[in-house]
């Protein structure tokens, strides 16, 4: 699929992202969609595909620099460490997906 923009593109990974990614709480599945972190995590994604599929490494390297107030702000956790492996692996896989289409 070819977009006409980056913004359009992000948008899109922003949507596959969010409706297969999931973050796990108490044996819960919220996707990162209804978390409303789909987007700004398709927006660290979506440069490194200019380089083709990127890295495990890079991968879990963006998850861990994205920070999530939980309780009120009460604690903090990167993203990576409510993402079971499961998840982890999707995310992976939408990445390859993504970038065969572009």
């Amino acid at each position: 699929m070819t977009y006409s923009n980056s913004s359009e593109a992000i948008e899109s990974l922003a949507a596959e992202i969010g409706k297969n990614v999931y973050i796990d709480v108490a044996k819960w599945h919220l996707y990162l969609g209804d978390a409303h972190l789909n987007t700004p995590l398709a927006e660290q994604l979506y440069p490194l595909l200019a380089d083709g599929v990127p890295s495990e490494d890079q991968v879990l390297g963006i998850l861990r620099n994205i920070p999530i107030k939980l309780g009120g702000g009460k604690h903090e956790l990167p993203l990576l460490e409510l993402l079971p492996v499961q998840s982890q692996l999707q995310l992976m896989d939408v990445l390859e997906e993504f970038y065969k289409q572009l």
